[in-house]
């Protein structure tokens, strides 16, 4: 077993300080007050939630941060088990009917069953803004204890289990964050700069493995960062499944799918 791509898997992000400070920018100044920036994101989250649910007609809804434990529906972050919710106990009417909780970490569970209790049928879904704690993630500048993020799901007939149709959706969402790019910067003109180019209009589609056959000297983290020079907007399809080295490009949770392309 290579154990530096084992240590490879380990996680989200870069992973340790060191390499984090190589690649954060020094000269970085916000464009807009703190007060234009809330504006700014409570615009674009609606934006985006509105053109999501549209295109890929879906319906908001309230996702828990509390479960039962014994309810199931809680994720796994990983397959090994490392990374647990947090768990209290709560001492209903003095202990007659207590309850284990746990604070959500992530949707996908729960969104599975959400999509029977909500009546969903063949193309219809929901979309969520979950609110999820993760302990046991490493703090960096894209990954939070504190999790906030859409979760959606849509129901689908076993003939859309095809790549032409995963490609077709994902288009559908690449466009609305096109969109939302060109909605901010009506709303705040100075988000306009050549620091800061748009996000390319079309979306490039690469599998797993292809960024192994390009890279194969390189661990994923650095194979992902390569490809951006080539590719600056990017689906990685299959990042979850064993490549021809034997090892995953990222360590997926059984929880998400099977990953099979």
């Amino acid at each position: 077993m290579n154990s530096s791509k084992v240590a490879d898997l380990a996680g989200p992000g870069i992973g340790n300080y060191e390499d984090l400070e190589k690649i954060l920018p020094t000269d970085y100044s916000s464009a807009l007050t703190r007060r234009e920036t809330q504006k700014a994101i409570f615009a674009v989250k609606r934006f985006i939630e509105d053109n999501l649910c549209k295109e890929l007609h879906l319906m908001m809804v309230t996702v828990p941060l509390i479960v039962d434990v014994v309810s199931g529906v809680n994720d796994m972050l990983d397959r090994d088990g490392s990374r647990t919710p947090i768990q209290f106990h709560i001492s209903n009417d003095r202990d007659l009917h207590p309850v284990d909780a746990q604070i959500v970490q992530a949707a996908t569970k729960w969104k599975r069953t959400a999509l029977r209790e909500f009546g969903m049928r063949l193309g219809e879904g929901l979309c969520t803004d979950m609110r999820a704690v993760r302990k046991d993630y490493f703090l960096d500048h894209d990954h939070s204890v504190y999790v906030d993020q859409w979760d959606w799901e849509r129901v689908i007939s076993p003939e859309q289990r095809t790549l032409d149709f995963l490609k077709e959706v994902v288009n559908k969402i690449w466009k609305v964050l096109v969109e939302a790019e060109l909605y901010a910067q009506e709303l705040f003109p100075e988000l306009r700069s050549p620091k800061f180019p748009n996000l390319p209009e079309k979306l490039t589609f690469l599998h797993a493995e292809d960024l192994l056959d390009m890279y194969p000297n390189l661990p994923r983290k650095q194979r992902e960062t390569a490809v951006l020079q080539q590719y600056p907007a990017l689906f990685i399809i299959g990042i979850g499944h064993p490549l021809a080295d034997s090892y995953p490009h990222e360590m997926r949770a059984a929880d998400y799918d099977d990953w099979v392309t």
